[in-house]
């Protein structure tokens, strides 16, 4: 027997036991005739003593083990003369009586600590190294009780776990398929699937009215912090519903995980339209856990001489409260920020509302005090806060004011990561138009229902058409999105029409689906989770990557098995990839 505990489950009811341990040395510390290890494992760390006085040999062998080597002890509990509360064992130590070498170790390339001295990348290379961290395994702790719990709710809520294929056919839509060379199919290829969503309707036609699967996804697109070549979803279907039904499902399990998981309850969940999203946030996932809300001052800032305003399509501005005493050199940093290339505006003007009640702005020469009162007035301002304003195309000036909106909140501390402030954003524009294609995209996929109110607009103003589709927003992060579905044959061809496939490439493409259709597609619906990303949330985290046991980096390679790599001639032309062979001779 190795052990007979763990290294975080002994204290003083344990006195007098003996006892076996075993693990990796944190550290080991010297103290004249005695010497001190702390041994770790993944459930916590306890002290094991050594004295010259019990055993100088014993404290000789002590002193020869290094940080990582990995050792068996036996021995018994003691208390501890001078306690640690910070350790959960800090109440007693181990007297050691035998202490064995399982393996040795080199010294590690970081400091295997909670704060570490490794970057990133020298991290992601010695991953296994880095998961023997206390936060790092605890995020994936975190990731296994989310798991557990997804579990629970749904198979309480009579939800089916389906696997679906991982070798299927790439399709045309969404990013770029990763694909599989066939050998026993020369010159065709499989496709890695960036969503089960075919196989998920498929398994509603087939009568399993509740499926679901925590499930493998991958694609071939730009990768950063939130984003992974493959990911995780919880994937989702459900028969014979109708959007409400989908939104009180999947409010339960999001108000179930955070109970659980955070201890924070969540009576409502507000709606929100697309539309009142971009308008309100100039964004469709708006961050509500603070307000600086957009303002639309057109009419109160147009045909004054200020060009800049006058030209503009739109003039918006949000209210930041309390920030009327910003410096010169603050606001120069803001104006600085929204002209950074990833942001592309061309300037911010400001308006300070003193707390004397007058009001000073950037563009005094043109607007009078009446006039920028009644700015305060649309903005809801008050003495002391601070009103920022841009203008220019809709489009762009919401996205910018957004990124200004979010830069400020994480300057104010306005986005607590133990705040959660979940919102559905719907009625989503069904299709948008690609200029440079000069065609129309499915702005979700192209299964996504019409909402039932604007079929009639399907062959006079498909741009005027709303998706029946919902996504969950947490914390300004989208974290799931869904939609009733399609379940029509004629309605699905109609949509393939529409996206610019002829009838040859929709039924290439997609004719198992449309033939499956002719035997009794009940009306279905559901929902995916970008399950890596909810789970970095609920760490109260942003990025993915220490959520994930072996991430790639951004150029998705992973460091640590060195991946992706070539593969060597005789494997290319067993895969029927010949050139590539002979570009590699």
């Amino acid at each position: 027997m190795y052990r007979s505990h763990n290294c975080g489950e002994l204290n003083l009811k344990n006195i007098g036991q003996n006892i076996q341990l075993s693990g990796w040395v944190q550290r080991v510390r010297n103290l004249g005739g005695m010497s001190f290890i702390d041994l770790r494992d993944r459930y916590g760390i306890t002290q094991l003593a050594f004295n010259e006085e019990w055993s100088a040999e014993l404290v000789d062998s002590a002193r020869k083990c290094g940080r990582e080597y990995v050792i068996q002890i036996e021995g018994e509990v003691i208390e501890r003369s001078s306690k640690n509360a910070a350790l959960a064992t800090g109440e007693i130590e181990i007297k050691v009586s035998d202490l064995k070498v399982l393996n040795a170790a080199k010294t590690p390339p970081f400091t295997i600590e909670d704060e570490t001295d490794g970057g990133e990348e020298l991290r992601m290379k010695y991953r296994y190294l880095d998961l023997r961290r206390t936060p790092v395994r605890n995020n994936l702790l975190l990731r296994n009780r989310v798991n557990l719990e997804v579990r629970n709710y749904l198979s309480k809520e009579g939800f089916i776990d389906v696997e679906t294929p991982f070798l299927i056919k790439s399709t045309p839509e969404g990013a770029r398929d990763f694909v599989v060379p066939s050998r026993m199919n020369e010159g065709q290829f499989y496709a890695l699937p960036q969503s089960p969503q075919t196989f998920k309707q498929l398994l509603m036609i087939s009568g399993i009215d509740k499926y679901f699967q925590i499930v493998k996804c991958f694609r071939d697109e730009d990768l950063r912090a939130d984003r992974q070549p493959e990911f995780t979803q919880i994937d989702c279907e459900m028969s014979f519903v109708e959007r409400e039904d989908i939104l009180n499902t999947f409010e339960g399990l999001l108000k179930h995980l955070l109970k659980t998981v955070v201890n924070v309850d969540i009576e409502n969940i507000p709606r929100m339209t697309y539309d009142e999203a971009m308008e309100t946030y100039g964004s469709d996932k708006p961050d509500i856990r603070f307000g600086m809300t957009f303002n639309e001052l057109n009419e109160l800032t147009q045909n004054m001489g200020f060009g800049i305003f006058d030209n503009a399509e739109l003039v918006v501005g949000i209210n930041v409260e309390g920030c009327a005493n910003y410096s010169r050199k603050q606001l120069d940093a803001l104006v600085n920020f929204v002209k950074k290339p990833q942001v592309g505006a061309t300037g911010l003007i400001w308006c300070k509302y003193n707390e004397d009640g007058s009001l000073k702005s950037s563009v005094d020469k043109f607007y009078s005090q009446e006039n920028t009162k009644a700015w305060a007035d649309k903005m809801g301002a008050k003495p002391g806060d601070l009103m920022l304003i841009m203008a220019g195309g809709k489009d762009k000036t919401r996205k910018a004011l957004n990124d200004l909106r979010l830069h400020l909140a994480e300057e104010l501390g306005l986005r607590d990561p133990k705040v959660f402030a979940p919102l559905w954003v719907l009625d989503f524009p069904l299709l948008e138009w690609d200029e440079e294609g000069n065609r129309w995209h499915a702005m979700h996929h192209p299964f996504t229902s019409p909402y039932p109110k604007d079929l009639a607009l399907i062959d006079t103003d498909p741009g005027g058409i709303r998706a029946n589709a919902y996504d969950l927003v947490l914390n300004g992060n989208e974290i799931g999105g869904g939609s009733i579905r399609i379940h029509d044959k004629e309605l699905q061809k109609k949509m393939f029409t529409l996206l610019g496939f002829s009838d040859e490439e929709a039924k290439k493409q997609f004719g198992f689906l449309m033939d499956a259709f002719e035997y009794g597609a009940p009306p279905h619906g559901g929902v995916a989770f970008g399950f890596d990303r909810l789970v970095a949330l609920l760490g109260g985290k942003e990025s993915i990557r220490d959520f994930i046991a072996f991430p790639k980096n951004n150029s998705g390679r992973d460091l640590m098995i060195d991946a992706p790599s070539t593969i060597s001639n005789e494997q290319l032309i067993e895969l029927a990839l010949e050139s590539t062979a002979n570009e590699n001779a």
